[in-house]
């Protein structure tokens, strides 16, 4: 299992790679994986909405295929997007010819200069193709929303419990995650809110 901060080790063998923000103020990006869908992300917007936050949503260029008009919500309201393949493929388990093919086909839906490989996962050789023209964008915070053996509160848990001053944060607008994150993220929306954090998307040039 996937720790929820990952290993400094881990992290500096991937230095090239955008794992916090860094910033001495007190701000925190807060994302989200695998939409969009019909059911999940117009909620997440909505909640999103209540806390004046904004947040960088990591599409799968299929979703948008089929949701279009969403991918155009969360951009109108202020969001940012990033490409997270067209069909979610692990890198580890994927040719790079069939790989880059795939983030390719995602580009026509997804305007963007973020990337982020599905799972945290992908060869070195595909890194280092792939951070020519992306900015690659990990994280230091992972909400575990989607794991189904972890109860809301422990999901809130683990994100307030490692936030600092520029942490990206993973959540997920999909079904699967719904239960932790109908919980987790008004939670701590408010807990930042209340601790004086500026809650921002991921722009980067």
């Amino acid at each position: 299992m996937v720790a929820v901060k990952p290993h400094l080790l881990f992290r500096a063998l991937l230095k090239r790679y955008i794992w916090n923000m860094g910033n001495k103020e007190k701000t925190v990006y807060l994302t989200f994986d695998d939409g969009p869908t019909h059911d999940i992300t117009p909620k997440v917007l909505e909640i999103l909405n209540k806390y004046n936050a904004y947040a960088t949503f990591f599409c799968i260029g299929r979703n948008v295929d089929r949701t279009p008009e969403i991918l155009k919500e969360i951009i109108n309201r202020g969001h940012y997007v990033g490409n997270h393949t067209y069909s979610h493929l692990n890198g580890l388990k994927t040719k790079n010819k069939q790989y880059f093919e795939d983030i390719e086909l995602a580009e026509k839906y997804i305007n963007s200069n973020l990337f982020r490989p599905p799972y945290g996962l992908m060869k070195k050789s595909q890194g280092r193709e792939l951070i020519k023209k992306f900015r690659i964008i990990m994280w230091d915070v992972l909400s575990y929303d989607f794991a189904q053996n972890i109860s809301p509160q422990k999901c809130y848990q683990n994100v307030i419990n490692n936030i600092k001053n520029g942490s990206i944060v993973v959540f997920h607008d999909s079904e699967k995650a719904w239960k932790n994150l109908e919980y987790a993220l008004p939670l701590t929306l408010t807990y930042l809110t209340e601790k004086g954090y500026q809650i921002k998307p991921i722009i980067i040039s």
